[in-house]
């Protein structure tokens, strides 16, 4: 890979909403009568921040790096992996500048939720919240999402070569 002081890198994700999971996003759990349905816990919020990490770099996405075929990530922590992968963008010399990303649902409404997840994230990252932002945004009613049967989300990232 050529030493670049910066890259970027977008991320997405969708999960179905089901009965019988808890919902959560950006590390936070939400009242919700429904959660996301997948192998771990879901969190399309840092799943598309993952995501858009490791294609920052041009490194193998989040289903190659925890496939949903290994029973070590089933109902895994996405906090976690995001420290993992987090750890990995260091060893190859960078670090998180900042994150744009949104959160597309119907509901529940994410807005009262935002800034923890923020918090939670810097906290990780090693950030200020001011360099993470989060929208919440709506499908309008259209397709899945907008008929409450999923939540979506997408990211992007900038990272910055680490001075030595």
């Amino acid at each position: 890979m050529a030493e670049q002081k910066y890259r970027i890198g977008t991320g997405y994700d969708i999960h179905c909403l089901v009965e019988g999971r808890e919902l959560i996003i950006g590390g936070i759990k939400i009242e919700h009568e429904k959660g996301l349905l997948g192998h771990s816990d879901a969190d399309v919020l840092i799943h598309a921040i993952i995501d858009a990490m490791l294609g920052a770099l041009a490194l193998d996405d989040i289903g190659t790096l925890f496939p949903d075929t290994d029973d070590r990530f089933k109902d895994a922590n996405s906090v976690i992996l995001l420290k993992k992968v987090y750890d990995l963008i260091q060893k190859e010399g960078y670090w998180v500048n900042n994150i744009d990303s949104n959160i597309i649902a119907e509901a529940p409404k994410m807005m009262p939720y935002i800034p923890q997840m923020k918090e939670l994230l810097a906290s990780v990252l090693g950030l200020e919240s001011t360099d993470i932002s989060i929208k919440a945004k709506t499908k309008e009613k259209l397709d899945a999402v907008g008929e409450y049967r999923a939540i979506e989300a997408n990211a992007i990232v900038m990272l910055e070569k680490i001075s030595e």
